[in-house]
């Protein structure tokens, strides 16, 4: 059976203190797993992201990032794509110096493209440019499963983009997936596992260990995502025991990071749900 670790995107709800302080505060939780927001840029100096790593490593918390949200690296503009690289850089050093092994980014827009595939070929060619004279130790780079289908970012397109380098690693966040195909996927154990296993087959043992993921309820509409939702919240997908059945049946290790609007409740809440499957 996998190691599945929990925890928040980002401080927990109404924490105002430090981010070193977070750690501690998670382990006292009952929680071990921490992203590290950086949606907004990555405004974190060396000092403070090694001081986090270690509350990190002293708490037994493994770390993650996200990257900014202002990336779009299948942008036909090359001004966009260089800023997109430049965060995306920044993203990577600060994760170095923090000691978090996944940096966590949305690869871009198909708007703009003629097709699906050349916006996907247009980030697999950034990612590469991207990748030039990076040397990572401890960071891997990973593209997400987004939530709308005007994005790159299905479950295919993630796994091609990792293809392409083997520094990347994929990020699968459920209710995004729940989102894209408006509410007509990861309803099912077995579709849970397919997706799994089809990153398994496609990229190695290495990806599920761990697979680094996301999870909330998730409001949707025409086109994908609308709004992230708590697990108490009746009417919205997808259901937690669904994914959690499909990691204990599959025995991978998992990160399952809770993009809930109540951060680390509903992490605490999914733990105490899968403890209870086991």
């Amino acid at each position: 059976m996998g190691r599945l670790r929990f925890g928040p995107a980002g401080k927990p709800t109404n924490f105002k203190g430090d981010y070193e302080e977070v750690p501690q505060l998670l382990r006292q939780m009952g929680l071990d797993a921490l992203e590290y927001e950086a949606v907004r840029g990555v405004k974190i100096t060396e000092a403070k992201a090694r001081a986090i790593g270690e509350a990190a490593r002293e708490n037994d918390v493994v770390l993650s990032m996200h990257a900014p949200y202002f990336v779009n690296l299948a942008s036909p503009e090359r001004d966009t794509v260089e800023k997109s690289i430049e965060r995306l850089r920044e993203a990577a050093l600060a994760s170095e110096w923090m000691g978090a092994y996944a940096v966590v980014f949305h690869p871009g827009y198909v708007k703009g493209n003629s097709s699906r595939e050349e916006a996907l070929q247009r980030v697999i060619a950034a990612v590469k440019e991207l990748m030039e004279g990076l040397d990572l130790k401890v960071a891997w780079l990973a593209p997400e499963t987004t939530g709308k289908e005007s994005q790159v970012g299905d479950v295919d397109e993630t796994i091609k983009i990792c293809q392409s380098h083997d520094r990347l690693r994929p990020a699968v966040d459920w209710a995004h997936l729940h989102a894209r195909y408006e509410g007509k996927a990861i309803n099912s154990v077995d579709e849970v596992i397919a997706v799994i296993d089809k990153i398994e087959k496609e990229l190695g043992s290495w990806a599920v260990k761990p697979l680094h993921t996301h999870f909330s309820k998730i409001e949707y509409g025409r086109g994908g995502e609308r709004e992230h939702h708590t697990l108490a919240e009746e009417g919205y997908g997808p259901q937690w025991e669904v994914v959690c059945r499909a990691y204990i049946e599959t025995g991978i290790d998992a990160v399952v990071i809770s993009e809930s609007p109540i951060l680390e409740q509903d992490a605490l809440v999914m733990k105490s749900t899968c403890e209870k499957m086991r």
